[in-house]
């Protein structure tokens, strides 16, 4: 018996070893990328048929909460790839100097062009406030509107001190109104009926009922109409037109693996990672599948309604930006 014992841990010693020589990849994102129902699983499954590696990705909160980590690991960080910054992030990520060029020249469908040499898109959409049909018949067309709206309009959003859709709608507004962007989350805020620390806990109040509009994507409805078949979730559409996100990876420059990194940034741009996208993180897709869409995915909005501050401005507008939030909904 001990001999047949020791046959067989001589036969599957090569591929333990095998098992143990194949690189680790760590890629650092959000909670919701790595969720059951995010791209992550489908992601990793893809990556890993082609490359010869274990690809690991850590959630770690929201974006916003994910540069936080970053920072705080410095040059010890475990991450080869950052995954889930966005352009209000970038240049606070870049000041930082962990992060290293991607080396790409893609060609991106986005509505705004993009040529930054550290930080990759893969995918991109605007800020809305979504509602249900069948309960809130006649919506904001505008944050004129909302504001004017009675105060038992409820909506949810999301601390831009640790999520990217709340800092996106801080910036969204500071970027309409300015100087007066604080004399308008004054009148916004009888109508906040709770900030939560992300969006998955925003979206999911939201669908128990708890208010009548949350922020999150133009592009939300589409996993209620193609995933559930209801067409009852609608995202208002604002005269001012909307805030963009632009979601991006970057390269770590202490990556352990930044060959392997930087091939996962260029399949990062490839059908087989952008086809994924629109029916799991319900985004566009920062270069378009061949295939296309998928039928009942949302329509980009009209040329011209994307708001986006460059990102270098970000930095200096963000400080008195969030100063204005916290004075309004501290009062």
């Amino acid at each position: 018996m001990r001999q047949l014992f020791l046959a067989l841990l001589s036969a599957l010693l090569p591929f333990a070893a095998a098992a143990q020589d194949r690189p680790v990849l760590t890629v650092y994102t959000y909670d919701s990328f790595v969720s059951d129902w995010g791209p992550g699983p489908e992601i990793e499954k893809r990556f890993e048929a082609v490359c010869d590696c274990d690809l690991q990705f850590v959630g770690s909160g929201d974006g916003a909460a994910l540069l936080a980590r970053i920072r705080l690991e410095g040059a010890n960080t475990r991450a080869d790839i950052a995954l889930g910054l966005d352009n209000n992030l970038i240049a606070e990520a870049a000041a930082t100097g962990l992060f290293a060029p991607h080396g790409l020249s893609p060609k991106l469908d986005l509505p705004v062009a993009w040529d930054d040499p550290v930080f990759l898109p893969y995918d991109w959409g605007h800020f809305a406030f979504v509602y249900d049909s069948t309960k809130l018949a006649d919506p904001p067309d505008s944050f004129a509107a909302l504001m004017a709206a009675p105060e038992s309009l409820k909506i949810i959003i999301e601390d831009p001190r640790s999520s990217t859709p709340g800092l996106g709608l801080v910036m969204w507004i500071k970027a309409i109104y300015g100087d007066e962007a604080g004399a308008v989350w004054r009148r916004l805020a009888p109508h906040i009926l709770t900030v939560t620390k992300g969006w998955s806990e925003a979206y999911g109040l939201f669908l128990e009922g708890e208010a009548d509009m949350v922020l999150s994507y133009t592009t939300s409805p589409a996993y209620h109409r193609i995933a559930e078949g209801d067409d009852t979730k609608r995202a208002a559409i604002f005269s001012e037109g909307h805030g963009m996100q632009i979601e991006v990876a970057a390269l770590m420059a202490g990556a352990k693996h930044p060959d392997l990194a930087r091939r996962f940034l260029r399949f990062m741009l490839s059908d087989a990672f952008q086809e994924v996208i629109p029916t799991t993180n319900w985004m566009f897709p920062a270069v378009t599948p061949a295939a296309g869409l998928p039928e009942g995915f949302a329509e980009p909005l009209p040329a011209g309604a994307s708001i986006l501050l460059p990102p270098e401005k970000v930095p200096a507008l963000r400080k008195a930006a969030l100063a204005e939030w916290r004075e309004a909904l501290s009062r």
